[in-house]
């Protein structure tokens, strides 16, 4: 059994920005998320009875505005992960 000397020991510290994702990018998922949230609510409301026609089904809301809502926010979850903040140079 090996005995750890205080010298041979390496302590590391937590560099953060060695993490993948910076603060500002879950912010982004967060919005992300909301909006893919938004979309589906938008999409969401009464069925179809079999016996009365609902023609609510085929509102403007549901096929083009929720649909839509949700794709941005799935596009914006691919720039949020990919967000790269530019630094600013010390003069």
């Amino acid at each position: 059994m090996a005995i750890n000397n205080d010298k041979n020991v390496k302590k590391t510290a937590i560099n953060y920005n060695a993490f993948p994702l910076a603060p500002a990018n879950f912010i982004r998922m967060a919005v992300a998320v909301a909006l893919i949230v938004i979309g589906f609510v938008l999409m969401a409301g009464g069925a179809n009875d079999g016996e009365v026609f609902n023609s609510d089904i085929f509102s403007t809301r549901r096929i083009v505005v929720g649909p839509t809502i949700s794709f941005i926010g799935f596009v914006y979850m691919a720039f949020a992960i990919n967000y790269k903040s530019k630094k600013k140079k010390s003069e």
